[in-house]
């Protein structure tokens, strides 16, 4: 079975596009009979009238009704942005990501595009408040964690710096997964998103490109005795883009995210359903559609990891065929200014597969030869390396693509061959050198390095903190570093503040705003003005009074959610994250342990009275993860069906956490929990977030933590544990049952855990995770870092109790986070290393 197979020699004229049909696509939308003169008002009751058929107090109805209303409020400044982009009138720039978490559309929009107030006043005949619209939206399933949300805040800043930039991704139909609980163990439904529709996109079907799959290669030499190469036989899959609008703050600028939509290239074969095979009939439509049925698909199966590749491959093929398009429109068949006017950013390892596939297009289709096309590769992709952890570099089996991408195969070795070159004259007979940094991986199944791959190629290579470069540097891509200097840059990762304050936090951003003016929503370094009000008695009580109304408002969503009572008196201590062990949930859920058996034992003298909350998912393949979900469910159970331990602590776990529930978590956070173990956080960006809105952090030397302690000061942060360099030297003779034996509360909290307080019906369902705890090989060391953890609970509890004291930290620690505003970091990446303006 096939989806559709072709037989060709890649022309350049099969890839190339008109200027009409360019500048087609700048004007094509949905709303062409929208006047961009009528008020948000006037357009919202036409669209009322003209979809509804039903009751208008529905509420989805009016949601989809007025987010079609601000869209075709921004359409305007959406055709001009493309217009101009595609005249080249400055350089463009692709963000290529596997993931975009971009959360709910509608109030970012209208903040953006400076509607809200205007919406509030169009709602007012109509029983229904803007908030209870914003509830009707679903969060757009386009990514998983941090790295999907750092792309959608770098976006945001993008179009607000007025920068012409591109994000490219895939529209996922599914999401990674819906997370439920049941019975304390995590279960991962389909994340139906789009069952309503997205109001916000735009399908674009003339501007379908076809990306190969499969078949085999050929070569032939020219009249001339240049040889080419052909790859056919090919079995196709259209990508079909549909936009969203990326709106810049009250800038008028309207970016584009491009969503490629895998389709088959023929819905079905009518013969083979005549003739009865119904089956076979539809398989093209649905193996092709597969590829972008699920974000990030299980990968534990040979059938999982082909098809990540396959969706790594799309996104990459897709999106650089489209660059192309768009150069040659206006610049034709020369490439000499294309490294000029373009550059490619590859978010992590996922899009590193552009690297030959970019060197596929600029020969096969357009006929340039190897140091060409690798003049313009190595000199326009750039490469964002998210990860210190080695198993989370992807490697694929040479087999593999093999079969499923023989051309960009061939292009792999090639570029290998070449670049291996370089290294043998670094360092001249050191063949352990040569195989060490070697893009293929060789064994007894061969694998292709995609990091190794990313780094070879691009003119750029940065880490996302500054720990994290110097760990890059020093560790994990030394041999690289010493080979390339010159191409290793740090740029650490930073939140949109529209987004991350002016949006999910309008309490807090009023009162700074009545304070300092409203230039801080573009201009964050500007909170460093709030210091001067720590003294401010009147300030200090409104600043609490913002607090204490937003922990209501997270109350009323864990009640909901976790059946759990939050009481806002009480300190909100918070870990939302994805569940990894590195991220140490678990260490958190010893210390909920250990304050539960202080509680029931009597010892409560300078407790202060908190809730703990955790939300996160867990990979379905991860079974560790999985396992700590479980813990926290059943320690939240035992913790909050007792009575005597409720007035001074609570605990819940909050299952499918996204971005939505993040713009109400983070604005009630007192106490953010990031505790990973030194050197193994990238950066971090939930850790900004807090800090954003006023939350104290307690965490380890690990990640931008490093870089926000600079900031903020000893004095206004939690510092505790283990740093990077102590966790290296400690590794080779770690032995946790000497730390256990020289704590007496990590010894209590482990005995309970082994009396099966916690699962006294499912006798030993925690034995691996006590095991982690004992393994001398736990490369995560909760033992060794645990009491001095517990220490500095105890430091923040007493600091708690002095809330004038804890009110200045937490003002104090908003007006240090301007410098983690995204607006900084694309700055960075604009002067540095796209060379924009």
């Amino acid at each position: 079975m096939t989806v559709t197979k072709r037989k060709t020699r890649e022309k350049k004229s099969d890839t190339k596009v008109s200027k009409q049909a360019v500048k087609s696509e700048a004007v094509s939308n949905d709303h062409q009979d929208c006047d961009p003169c009528d008020s948000l008002d006037a357009t919202f009751k036409r669209q009322l009238q003209g979809v509804l058929s039903r009751d208008e107090n529905a509420t989805n109805d009016m949601y989809g009704a007025l987010a079609s209303a601000v869209k075709a409020n921004l359409l305007q400044q959406w055709r001009e942005t493309r217009l101009k982009d595609n005249q080249y009138q400055q350089k463009q720039v692709a963000y290529l990501s596997l993931e975009f978490l971009m959360g709910r559309t509608l109030g970012n929009a209208l903040l953006s595009l400076d509607l809200t107030t205007e919406t509030h006043e169009a709602l007012n005949s109509y029983a229904v408040d803007l908030e209870t619209l914003q509830e009707a939206e679903l969060d757009a399933g386009l990514g998983n964690g941090g790295l999907g949300r750092l792309a959608a805040c770098f976006l945001d800043s993008c179009a607000s710096l007025d920068l012409a930039v591109v994000g490219y991704g895939i529209r996922y139909e599914y999401g990674m997964f819906k997370q439920k609980v049941v019975d304390g163990y995590q279960i991962e439904q389909p994340d139906r998103w789009l069952r309503e529709g997205n109001p916000w996109e735009v399908r674009l079907a003339n501007h379908t490109i076809t990306v190969p799959f499969f078949g085999h290669t050929e070569s032939y030499v020219d009249l001339q005795g240049h040889r080419h190469y052909v790859w056919i036989d090919t079995q196709d899959v259209n990508a079909v883009p549909h936009d969203m609008p990326v709106p810049g703050y009250k800038n008028g600028r309207i970016n584009t995210l491009r969503l490629w939509k895998a389709e088959a290239t023929d819905d079905f074969d009518l013969a083979e359903f005549n003739d009865g095979d119904y089956t076979e009939a539809v398989a093209r439509k649905n193996m092709a559609e597969q590829i972008t049925m699920v974000l990030y698909p299980n990968d534990a199966s040979e059938n999982g990891k082909e098809l990540r590749l396959r969706q790594q491959y799309f996104l990459s093929s897709a999106s650089l065929q489209d660059i192309l398009l768009r150069y040659v429109a206006v610049h034709g068949s020369d490439f000499s200014r294309f490294s000029e006017l373009n550059a490619m950013q590859l978010n992590d390892t996922h899009p590193s597969i552009s690297v030959p596939e970019l060197m596929r297009l600029l020969m096969d289709s357009y006929g340039l030869d190897w140091d060409q096309a690798w003049e313009i590769t190595s000199s326009s992709v750039a490469y964002t390396n998210h990860t210190l952890l080695p198993e989370a570099l992807e490697r694929w089996p040479v087999r593999m693509l093999k079969h499923m991408l023989p051309r960009i195969l061939d292009i792999i070795y090639e570029i290998n061959a070449r670049y291996l070159e370089d290294v043998a004259h670094h360092w001249p007979g050191d063949n352990d050198k040569l195989a060490a940094m070697s893009v293929i991986e060789e064994g007894h199944e061969p694998h292709v390095r995609m990091a190794y791959l990313a780094i070879v190629a691009s003119f750029s290579v940065n880490g996302v903190a500054g720990l994290h470069t110097q760990l890059l540097k020093s560790g994990l891509f030394n041999d690289f570093y010493q080979l390339w200097p010159h191409k290793f840059n740090n740029k650490t990762n930073g939140v949109t503040p529209r987004r991350w304050l002016a949006h999910c936090n309008p309490r807090l951003a009023q009162l700074i705003t009545r304070r300092l003016g409203d230039s801080w929503v573009t201009d964050l370094t500007q909170l460093t003005a709030l210091n001067a009000f720590t003294d401010d008695k009147a300030f200090l009580k409104q600043w609490q009074s913002v607090k204490f109304d937003n922990k209501v408002d997270l109350a009323k969503l864990v009640a909901a959610e976790c059946e759990v009572e939050f009481d806002p008196k009480m300190m909100f201590d918070v870990q939302v994250k994805r569940i990894h062990e590195y991220k140490r949930q678990l260490l958190n859920i010893l210390h909920v342990i250990h304050l539960y058996q202080r509680i029931v034992a009597g010892d409560t003298q300078g407790m202060q009275p908190r809730c703990v909350l955790i939300g996160g998912k867990a990979a379905p393949g991860y079974a560790m993860a999985k396992q700590i979900i479980k813990l926290a469910n059943n320690v939240a159970h035992m913790v909050n069906s007792d009575p005597v331990v409720t007035p001074y602590l609570r605990f819940a776990f909050l299952p499918n956490y996204n971005v939505s529930a993040m713009e109400k978590i983070c604005p009630a956070t007192d106490l953010s929990e990031q505790i990973s173990t030194a050197g193994k956080e990238a950066s971090g960006t939930g850790n900004m977030k807090f800090m954003m809105n006023g939350a104290l952090t307690i965490g380890t030397l690990d990640g931008a933590n490093v870089e926000m302690l600079e900031e903020v000061g000893d004095d206004n942060f939690f510092l505790f544990g283990l740093n990077a360099d102590e966790v290296s030297q400690l590794k080779s003779h770690y032995n946790p049952h000497q730390y256990i034996q020289q704590s007496p509360a990590l010894k209590h909290v482990l005995e309970m855990l082994k009396s099966g307080h916690f699962n006294l019906v499912e006798p030993g369902i925690f034995d691996s995770i006590i095991a982690a705890i004992e393994d001398p090989y736990d490369q995560w060391m909760i033992a060794a870092d645990f009491d001095a953890y517990r220490v500095a609970q105890e430091n923040v509890a007493a600091a708690y109790a002095n809330q004038e004291h804890w009110t200045q930290m937490s003002i104090r620690n908003t007006a240090s986070s301007g410098r983690f505003s995204s607006d900084n970091t694309i700055s960075a990446y604009r002067d540095d290393i796209w060379f924009a303006k």
